[in-house]
């Protein structure tokens, strides 16, 4: 793959592992559960086919029984939209699930050489959620308690299923489920990307998008989770390093605010590390914040 790292994604391409403490790798294995303490584990469920790829997502479920449909989170990795996959929310899966969650990790097409240009990473996303909520009952899951927590690009994806419904609704099997969900963990999202960049980034982005700014505007908007800001857009706990030298702060600054004179329930946390948050204290915050946030959105919904 013959593709520069600009600055705003250099540090995004390894940010994922680093946060999450997951190994990414390639893997074609047919889907198998996987008995951990207190949870299983089902990788590589397929859900859904685009052009001859097949996209897959890994199931964390608490193993105990409950009596009640549970709320769902659907991870997503980051990776600057071109590398890393659903391996790297291994631990936050873990997490979720022991906590009574049923989490789902997913990947989607990643860019390169031209293909899979914006908005395939979207549309990908939004089918995975609107698979979960068609397949809720075989995972016990409540359909109408559905979360997102995104890292990096993947935070920038998660920010618009908590804001945008369906792009691309053509496939009949899921045509009457909703791809929005309920609450949103934003951490490290890159989210207006209108604002000035150096040459690199603009020539990355100018090729993920297929046009420049200046010759298609509105598509770098419709990426920009900063300009879909509104009224009824799910709750959001933004998350970011104030020393994150890949993605400003200021990009989380705009859109909590926007968000906040939207009327949109908001919390931004500004955590003393960089873009990967290397340290044990910011990890253990990000948990807990996140724990607390979808327990409070999803479990007991004001």
């Amino acid at each position: 793959m013959h593709v520069k790292a600009p600055s705003l994604l250099a540090a995004v391409l390894s940010a994922s592992v680093v946060l999450f403490g997951g190994q990414a790798q390639e893997s074609a294995t047919p889907p198998q559960p996987v008995t951990g303490p207190a949870i299983t584990v089902h990788e590589n469920v397929e859900y859904g086919s685009v052009n001859g790829t097949d996209l897959h997502l890994d199931v964390y479920e608490p193993a105990a029984h409950a009596e009640e449909p549970r709320p769902a989170v659907v991870l997503i990795h980051g990776g600057g939209w071109i590398s890393f996959d659903k391996s790297t929310m291994r631990s936050m899966g873990n997490l979720l699930a022991r906590h009574g969650f049923v989490a789902f990790a997913v990947d989607y097409r990643l860019f390169h050489d031209s293909q899979n240009r914006w908005p395939a990473q979207l549309d990908d996303v939004q089918r995975a959620v609107r698979w979960v909520r068609a397949n809720a009952a075989a995972y016990g899951v409540n359909p109408a308690r559905i979360g997102a927590f995104g890292h990096s690009a993947g935070a920038q994806l998660a920010a618009l299923l908590g804001m945008e419904d369906t792009r691309d609704n053509s496939d009949p099997a899921l045509s009457e489920y909703s791809s929005k969900v309920q609450a949103v963990v934003d951490v490290d999202g890159p989210t207006d990307f209108t604002t000035k960049r150096d040459p690199d980034d603009l020539a990355f982005l100018a090729g993920f998008f297929g046009a420049t700014y200046a010759k298609d505007p509105q598509i770098w908007r419709d990426a920009s989770p900063a300009y879909h800001a509104a009224k009824d857009d799910a709750p959001f706990l933004i998350v970011h390093g104030t020393r994150d030298k890949s993605v400003p702060i200021s990009q989380a600054q705009e859109l909590y605010e926007k968000l906040q004179a939207a009327g949109v329930p908001v919390s931004f946390i500004k955590v003393n590390d960089v873009h990967t948050f290397q340290t044990p204290e910011a990890r253990r915050e990000l948990a807990l914040e996140s724990l607390a946030f979808f327990t409070h959105n999803l479990v007991a919904p004001q």
